[in-house]
């Protein structure tokens, strides 16, 4: 399915925002000049900030997109900003008249601004399943050709997917429109201002994104996925801020395995909780069954069809830091471009360093091949795992209840550090980011219905705990090793756990004993629930965090469906 332009969408043109009126003109200005893939590489080579390398970009890509035979990987480095900027969103539809008739007219002063340098644009087509395709055109200054460039290899040049797209039926969704302006001026406090005024303006029921005085790439990428996620929300999908990989047992040596056939399994999680290891690993650790299949759908973004049951990708490269990669590495080897990396001469070549030497947050565009074998669909999940770093759960709990799966998944959180500087209360406050999505521009009511139609189309879900648990306090804890958890990643694909309920939490299983007992020897006894060391503590420490979950959700928009929440809110109650 396509996505459909501004004429083939509105009924009539009164329909459409004033935001996407405003951008529809500008990209079809006739000063505004085209550009393809290979254009905006040799644009993007003579751009101020950014170094061309010796390190050759993979060469398959180069040769399936046009590039020249020796295409060198370029680094952007930026300045001062080398994150996302939350501070920086406006999103239109929550603005009263006033304001939005104020962010109108600034946006139409930026255009304004705009037109006085030299403008590019490109297009490109997010999704690569043929029956979940939507067009994009993003529109910026040459002197941003890096963001064009690594844009258009982040997500598929129009020119690659057009005999696709064309064959592709009609969704009902609006084409995507980028647009950005890094050397925006606006002296006005009601903007963010580090320096510099910024804007990133979201227009999710028109499929708009402005960012005005952000030059960092990431700001571009995850603005046209949130659409791209929202847009799947529109025709009832889920998205998915996850990994997901199909695993096929019908290739394994053992034949007692074949009749378990294909098999996905899908992983939430906030930066550092192991989504991208369980997503990635080859073999979990060596405990899956030798002979086996594996293909990942992607490990960061995908959306969920609940309607056909399949699972569809978004993009066909990887955005990932590179601060544990050495130059040695061989994940270079589908190295695309890079972002913020020092660049050093080593035997007369500069070759870019990683490892968040030159500044935090290094990035590398790459290629998916990384991952192996790669589809862009695949089956609808067998399971999904909801990755937490809170101590006080134990090391796996299969949610048998839909509502207390879905709580959790809505109230997914993480937890400030001591390495920050705040007080032992702020300690204790959870952080929420429901889903593991912190890109969700749609109210929370409507990520909660997706995945309770997903619960009820078959899924079954799970926690894991990634941080350690409990043994004494909350800073002694008894460790979680990855091995550990890809272990139980793999019983749990080859149904090699039986469940019993954990007392505390009803709707909440742990393994038996005798099940998991015999793949990690000792684990009962290790991770017990009822041999938690200062249990009084614990318990405490434990009503504390459900509760935070419970205010949380009753905080949110969730009170738009009170029937729900109160089911939510139910599923989340201890037991003493």
């Amino acid at each position: 399915m396509s996505s459909k332009s501004s004429a083939e969408y509105y009924s009539s043109f009164k329909e459409m925002s004033p935001i996407r009126a405003i951008a529809e003109t500008l990209i079809n200005n006739h000063n505004v000049r085209y550009v393809n893939l290979a254009e905006a590489y040799e644009l993007a080579k003579k751009q101020p900030g950014v170094s061309l390398t010796d390190l050759p970009m993979y060469p398959k890509f180069a040769k399936e997109h046009g590039l020249p035979k020796d295409a060198k990987v370029i680094d952007d480095c930026h300045g001062k900003i080398l994150g996302r900027t939350a501070k920086a969103r406006r999103f239109y539809h929550r603005l009263n008249a006033s304001q939005k008739d104020k962010i109108e007219g600034d946006f139409r002063e930026a255009v304004f601004q705009m037109q006085h340098y030299p403008l590019i644009k490109t297009e490109a087509v997010l999704g690569l399943d043929s029956d979940l395709m939507i067009k994009a055109t993003f529109i910026t200054t040459e002197s941003d050709a890096a963001n064009v460039y690594n844009w258009l290899l982040n997500f598929a040049p129009f020119e690659s997917m057009k005999e696709q797209y064309s064959k592709s039926p009609k969704l009902p969704i609006q084409d995507i429109i980028i647009i950005g302006f890094n050397e925006w001026t606006c002296d006005d406090p009601f903007y963010n201002n580090v320096g510099a005024p910024q804007l990133a303006l979201v227009d999710e029921k028109h499929n708009v994104i402005v960012n005005l005085g952000m030059r960092y790439f990431g700001e571009r990428k995850k603005g046209t996925l949130t659409l791209a996620w929202t847009s799947g929300i529109r025709i009832g999908m889920a998205a998915c801020h996850g990994g997901i990989k199909e695993i096929d047992f019908s290739t394994c040596k053992d034949s007692k395995f074949h009749k378990l056939g294909k098999r996905s399994i899908a992983f939430y999680g906030l930066s550092g909780t192991g989504k991208s290891s369980h997503t990635n690993n080859h073999d979990n650790a060596g405990t899956l069954p030798e002979g086996f299949s594996k293909v990942v759908l992607h490990d960061d973004a995908f959306q969920i069809d609940l309607e056909n049951k399949l699972c569809r990708v978004w993009e066909p490269t990887l955005f990932d830091k590179t601060d544990s990669r050495p130059i040695d590495h061989p994940d270079w080897k589908y190295a695309l471009a890079l972002m913020n990396h020092m660049v050093v001469e080593i035997e007369g070549k500069r070759i870019p360093v990683g490892l968040d030497v030159r500044n935090s947050n290094g990035r590398a565009l790459l290629d998916r091949d990384l991952l192996g074998n790669h589809v862009n669909r695949c089956a609808f999940p067998k399971a999904l795992v909801w990755l937490m770093k809170d101590s006080v759960l134990p090391p796996v709990l299969k949610l048998q209840d839909k509502h207390l799966a879905i709580a959790m998944g809505a109230a997914l959180m993480t937890q400030r550090n001591k390495a920050e500087n705040v007080t032992e209360e702020e300690l204790n406050k959870l952080v929420f980011e429901p889903f593991a999505n912190p890109f969700r521009v749609y109210e929370l009511h409507k990520d909660v219905a997706a995945f309770l139609n997903v619960a009820e189309t078959g899924a079954d879900i799970y926690c894991f705990n990634s941080r350690g648990y409990w043994r004494e306090s909350d800073s002694v804890l008894e460790a979680i090793p990855l091995k550990t958890s890809l272990t139980l990643q793999t019983a749990i694909l080859l149904d090699q756990l039986e469940w019993e309920p954990w007392a505390t939490l009803p709707g909440a299983m742990i393994p038996t004993q005798k099940s998991v007992d015999k793949l990690l020897p000792g684990f009962y006894e290790k991770y017990d629930p009822t041999k938690r060391l200062n249990p009084k503590a614990y318990f405490d420490m434990l009503k504390d965090r459900f509760q935070q979950r419970i205010d949380y959700l009753k905080g949110s928009d969730l009170v738009e469906t009170q029937k729900v929440l109160n089911k939510l809110v139910a599923a989340l109650k201890l037991k003493a």
